[in-house]
């Protein structure tokens, strides 16, 4: 069980490497209760591994990763069936099923559960779509959907499993700028609502500064910097520095 002031996610000392490639070297962070965390880097410098540990569809090299205050690294697939229950992963895909409207993607885990019966699932379902503002889409297929669209739709079936903790792979990649906003607007809305912990891997800068209480940037598989954006502003790091002038540039454009 968490005790109060326990941090909720920990990567301790982790390295992770596929073959020569070393994605995760030596990388510790925490993630406090109610906190959102933002990962940064480039593209494969190792963000959405990081997710896939706390998921435990990854197994560390070394170190150590705690999740809910339970040491997962050397857990079973039955054993990690437990955290899967109070942590869940919205993936950039959406991984959503194709052959089921909306509607009844977003029911799915409600139907896992067996705790509710079809009348309460409709009402919860109703309630989701409409807290992440696609209740009108109810009935459609994924493939009538934009990918801002599926995205809001799969944090509405992330949510539908009640968790403590939501993992947002790339929440903003390939949608325009006005629904990446208007996601960052959801995700920081469901934290203070929810009382949700969250992570959120991204390379938008923007992004991170609106979510993220604490942010980890990763290069060449190390974790360059862990703190607050403030702090990372100031950081003497020559690649955090770039990142932060590319936003510039963005924003100016």
């Amino acid at each position: 069980m968490l005790d109060s002031g326990q941090p909720y996610i920990q990567f301790k000392d982790v390295s992770k490497a596929f073959g020569d490639n070393v994605v995760l070297n030596d990388v510790s962070f925490d993630v406090m209760p109610g906190e959102t965390v933002c990962i940064l880097g480039r593209s494969g410098v190792g963000k959405s591994v990081s997710l896939h540990h706390i998921m435990g569809f990854l197994k560390a090299d070394a170190g150590r990763v705690i999740v809910a205050g339970e040491d997962i690294t050397d857990y079973s697939e039955e054993q990690l069936e437990g955290i899967r229950k109070k942590v869940t992963m919205v993936f950039q895909n959406g991984a959503l099923f194709d052959s089921l409207t909306v509607g009844e993607n977003v029911a799915f885990p409600l139907r896992e559960a067996r705790e509710l019966g079809e009348e309460q699932i409709y009402q919860v379902v109703d309630g989701l779509l409409d807290m992440v503002g696609v209740k009108e889409m109810r009935n459609l297929l994924p493939s009538d959907l934009s990918t801002g669209m599926k995205r809001s739709v799969a944090i509405a079936r992330a949510l539908a499993a009640r968790p403590e903790c939501v993992l947002y792979d790339e929440p903003t990649t390939m949608v325009d700028p006005l629904m990446a906003q208007l996601l960052g607007d959801l995700i920081k809305r469901l934290k203070i609502q929810l009382s949700l912990t969250s992570i959120v891997v991204t390379h938008d800068m923007r992004l991170a500064k609106k979510l993220g209480d604490r942010i980890v940037f990763l290069h060449e598989g190390r974790a360059i910097f862990f703190g607050t954006y403030g702090e990372m502003a100031k950081s003497p790091e020559v690649i955090i520095q770039e990142f932060l002038e590319l936003d510039e540039l963005k924003i100016e454009a």
